[in-house]
C-alpha cells in the first residue's frame, strides 16, 4: 500500500504542499497512486527523500540536487559517502566558526580589543583570553578581576606592548637571581617579587600580599601557568613562588 503524501509529510517534517511541488518538478515523484488516484510512496521514495533533505539543508538549489540524485553511476551508499564527506567538511567549518566567536567573546569579555593582527604582533602565539577567562571563571565576581576588566578595556597596542615587555623584564631578572643561585628569600629576589606585584597593580588591580600569595601558589598548581613561566628557565615557577611568598612575609612581618 505505500505511504501516504500525509504521512510521509509527518515522517520528513516537510509540508504536504512541499511534497506536492518536488512531484511537481520531477525531483520526487511517487511510485505509486491509489485506486482513488493518491500519491503513494513507497521505501525507495523515502530514501531518495532523505538525500534530498539533506542536500537542500546543506544549501545545495534543487537543479544541482536534481543532477546529483539522477547520476546514473551513484547508487545509495555512494550518496551516503558523499553525504558523510561533506557532513565531515562542514562540521569542520562550523568548529572553525564556533572557534572564532568564542574566541571574540573571550576576548571582549576580558577587555582586549586589539585587531587579530596586533594581538600576534604583541603576544604571538600566545592567547591572552585563554588565562584571562580561567581567571573570570575563578574570580570573576571579586573587585579586582572587575577592576582589571575595567582597566585593560582601554589599553591600546602600545599599552600593551609596554605591559609585557616589564612583565618579560621581570621574570628575565628572576631567572637570571634563580640560575645564580640567589636564594628565593634573598632581599634581591624578594625585591624582584614585589617588582611584580606593583606591576599588576599598576596595569590590573590592587595586587595585596593575600592575592600575590594565591597567584604563587597557582602559578605552581596550575599546568599551564607552569610552563608559560618554565619557559624562561626550568624551575622558574617554583622559584618565584618562594620568593612572592617570603616578599608577602618580609611585608606583614
Amino acid at each position: 500500500m505505500g505511504y501516504s503524501v500525509g504521512q510521509v509529510a509527518k515522517y520528513a517534517d516537510v509540508t504536504v504542499r512541499t511534497l506536492h511541488h518536488y512531484d511537481e518538478i520531477g525531483l520526487l515523484s511517487p511510485s505509486g497512486r491509489s485506486s482513488a488516484g493518491y500519491r503513494r510512496y513507497d521505501d525507495s521514495d523515502l530514501e531518495r527523500l532523505q538525500s534530498l533533505l539533506f542536500y537542500r539543508e546543506l544549501g545545495f538549489p534543487l537543479e544541482e540536487i536534481a543532477a546529483i540524485l539522477g547520476d546514473p553511476d551513484a547508487d545509495a551508499t555512494a550518496h551516503l559517502r558523499r553525504q558523510r564527506e561533506l557532513l565531515l567538511s562542514r562540521i569542520g567549518r562550523l568548529q572553525d566558526m564556533v572557534a572564532a566567536v568564542e574566541f571574540a567573546m573571550e576576548a571582549r569579555q576580558v577587555g582586549i580589543t586589539l585587531t587579530p593582527e596586533e594581538r600576534f604582533e604583541v603576544f604571538g602565539n600566545h592567547d591572552p583570553a585563554e588565562h584571562e577567562v580561567e581567571a573570570e571563571r575563578r574570580w570573576g565576581g571579586t573587585d579586582a578581576f572587575r577592576e582589571s576588566a575595567r582597566r585593560t578595556r582601554s589599553y591600546t597596542k602600545e599599552d600593551w606592548l609596554v605591559i609585557k615587555g616589564q612583565a618579560a623584564s621581570i621574570n628575565q631578572r628572576l631567572a637570571l637571581a634563580m640560575t645564580s643561585g640567589i636564594p628565593a628569600d634573598d632581599p634581591q629576589a624578594t625585591d624582584l617579587a614585589e617588582e611584580h606585584r606593583q606591576h599588576i597593580t599598576r596595569w590590573y588591580y590592587d595586587c595585596t600580599y593575600e592575592i600575590h600569595r594565591g597567584l604563587a601558589e597557582m602559578y605552581v598548581a596550575d599546568p599551564r601557568f607552569t610552563a608559560t613561566i618554565d619557559a624562561d628557565g626550568e624551575g622558574l615557577a617554583v622559584y618565584v613562588r618562594a620568593a612572592i611568598l617570603a616578599n608577602a612575609d618580609r611585608a606583614e612581618g
